[in-house]
This record gives structure tokens, sequence and C-alpha cells, in this order.
């Protein structure tokens, strides 16, 4: 019986010191060919940048930052398997592309940075563009430090070898746990069986057990107005059918780097509406806007009775000629009681060039509508900037 145990407790040892040897086996191997897989990363990266460099020296000679050399970066940058994001800083300022938008690159103070990310290589990619006529312009990049897909495959192979190890120790276990409750039942059968003695049983009297007499229970119920939540629900306002108000921010920021990245203009109209009297009316001129200025999705509130437009690709005197058309549109579909002052009052203003925020751009078109509504003889107020004195102002800020 003694060697049986010896014999059994020695082929366990062996399985654990060899799931152990498995285990060790798969970690090691997982993280060397990571490391590998990295550093071959690393190259791969390094002979991208270099074609994309070359790429922006060609297209660059031809014409810097104009349409074909912006189609020529994106394509370059696409075509890409490491490089996530380029910035080209050029004479007249710092341009970002990226192959997943905000994903790589962040706007500080108007300028692109790099987000420092996990999965970002720590590599700097740097190197002028010694373009003809061109001064000051250089090129830099990040590049993702790993291949997902080749680290999800060694990841799965290590899995699988694991698993191998804990299938082993699982039958092991098993084989244990069957041996050993054989074991017990034999050492039981061998043992002087002696039949138990049993003690004649008590009878007991039965105790009726009367309730105890309580007063009733009085359960108070709170039966007070349901909370409900404020703020906005969906994509679109109930009230009016368009963007909330609460959205217009982020998505003007949005499209303003954009249109910065692409080298467009862009131009927001905000529009108070003087001679509603009802959410009805507001949501009927709504709906009008939202078919004049033919994208739903760039329209928001703005107030009781406001409307903001974002018009991507509209410099300020093509957006203040659509802003009188429509203004006339209004004013015949909608009932005019004060004959001093149009129904509709409109402030304007653009990005005309320049690298601003959200925030800015608002500030003015709201200043331009506030004129507007003060203004005897106008309606319709656009604020036009100098590019050259707000970037001397910008600069004097910082």
């Amino acid at each position: 019986m003694n060697m049986q145990q010896k014999s059994r407790g020695g082929i366990i040892s062996f399985i654990a010191a060899l799931c152990i040897i498995i285990y060790l086996f798969a970690l090691a191997q997982a993280a060397t060919r990571i490391y590998f897989d990295v550093d071959e990363q690393k190259k791969i990266a390094e002979q991208d940048f270099s074609r994309i460099t070359g790429i922006a020296l060609f297209y660059g000679s031809l014409g810097f930052m104009n349409e074909q050399f912006i189609s020529s970066m994106n394509a370059a940058l696409a075509a890409s398997s490491c490089i996530e994001a380029v910035i080209i800083t050029g004479p007249e300022g710092e341009y970002a592309f990226e192959k997943e938008k905000d994903r790589a690159v962040k706007w500080v103070n108007n300028s692109p940075r790099f987000i420092n990310r996990l999965s970002f290589s720590n590599e700097n990619y740097y190197r002028p563009l010694p373009i003809h006529d061109l001064r000051n312009a250089n090129i830099k990049a990040v590049a993702s430090a790993f291949n997902f897909n080749n680290i999800s495959k060694i990841l799965k192979e290590t899995l699988l070898v694991i698993l191998a190890g804990f299938t082993i120790s699982f039958f092991t276990m098993l084989l244990q746990l069957l041996l050993g409750k054989s074991g017990e039942k034999s050492s039981v059968v061998s043992d002087n069986f002696r039949e138990p003695e049993y003690e004649k049983p008590v009878q007991q009297k039965k105790a009726v057990i009367q309730p105890e007499k309580t007063e009733p229970e009085t359960i108070i119920i709170n039966a007070g107005p349901a909370m409900t939540e404020r703020g906005p629900k969906g994509l679109y306002s109930s009230r009016s059918n368009i963007g909330w108000e609460e959205y217009t921010e982020d998505r003007l920021e949005s499209e303003l780097h954009r249109c910065s990245s692409t080298e467009k203009d862009l131009t927001l109209i905000i529009m108070e509406l003087t001679d509603i009297t009802n959410d009805s009316m507001y949501k009927r001129a709504a709906e009008d806007a939202a078919s004049f200025f033919s994208s739903r999705d760039l329209l928001f509130e703005n107030g009781q009775y406001g409307i903001s437009v974002i018009l991507t690709g509209v410099d300020l005197d093509t957006a203040v000629s659509r802003a009188e058309k429509f203004q006339q549109r209004i004013a015949g579909k909608f009932p005019h009681s004060r004959k001093s002052k149009p129904v509709l009052c409109i402030g304007l203003s653009s990005r005309a060039g320049r690298l601003l925020k959200a925030e800015r751009l608002m500030f003015e078109s709201a200043q331009a509508l506030e004129r507007a509504k003060r203004d005897a003889k106008s309606s319709i107020i656009a604020f036009k900037s100098d590019p050259e004195k707000y970037r001397a102002f910008i600069a004097a800020q910082n």
C-alpha cells in the first residue's frame, strides 16, 4: 500500500513540474516574440517615414499645401501600416494629417501636438524639408509601437499552450481525487464493523404556541412626483427638430479643425426671430432653415427663439448673401407686427484663414447679432477680421 502511494505521489509531482515548465515556456516565448515584433515595427516605421518625407518633398516643390499636396499626404499616410499622424511645419503655420481624427493629434493654442499614448512609439521621427523658396519647413511623425494583428496572433498561440497545461493539471487533479476515494473505501472495509447502539426514543409533549397579538403595521408610501432628468437627449431637440444648443461648440470645434487642415473657410451664422410668439412658429422657422441651408446636422438651437448655422467651405460674403435670401424667405412666411424692425436679425463671422477656437467664433457672431438687434438701418451684421492683425494679437497673448 505504501509503495503504491509513493508511486502515485511521484507521478503527480512529475506532472506538476511539467505544467510549470509549460507555463514558463509559454510566457518566455511570448515575451521574446513580442520584443522582436516591436523591433521589426520600428524598422517598418522608419521606412514609411522616409517614404512619406520623399512624397512631401516632391509635391511640396510643386506647390506647398495646395490641394494636390494635401491629397498626396493623406494617401501616403493611409498606405502606411505604422505611421499614425504627421505634422508639417511651414512658414505660415503647422498642418496636421491623421489616419483617424483626434486619435493621435490634439490642438493646443491652435497648434497641433501629438498625444501621448501607450500604443505609440517613443521614437523621434523628424526631418527638415529643404523645399525651394520655403524656409523653416520640416516634418515630424508619430508611429504605432505595436502591430496588433501580430500581437493578437502571439497571444492566441500563447493562450493555447497555457490551456494545454491547464488541461493536463485538471485531469491530474481528477485522477488524484478518484484514486484517493478508492483508497478511503478499501480502508473502511478492512476495519472491524460495529453495529451502533440506538437509544430508545423519548416521547415529548407537544406544545401549542399561540401567536402574539401585534398591532397592525402602518406602511407609508412616498407618493411625491417623480424626478425627471433634464438636458439634451438624442441628436435633435423635440422642440425644434434641429441640434441641441449644448452640442454647438463641440461640433463647431470639430468643423474648424477639419477646415483648417484642408485650408477651407467656415462661417458661423447666429440668427434670432424677433417676432415669434410660440414654439410652434419656432419649429416651422427651424424647418425652413434646415430646408434652406441643406444640412440639419449643422443647425442648432440658440436661446429661446434663435438658430445657429455652421456653413463649411463658405466665405463671409457668400454667407451674407445667403442670409439675406433666408431673411426675405422668413419675412414672406411669418406675419410681422413690428414694422420698425425685421422679423429676423442675423450676426455672422468667419474663419477667414485664421486658426481660432469655436468659443472665439461664437463670441464674434453673437456680438454681431447684438449689434444687428440694436442697429436701426441694418438687421444683418457681419464681423470681418484682419488675419494679419489677428495673428499679431494671438502672438502677443502667448
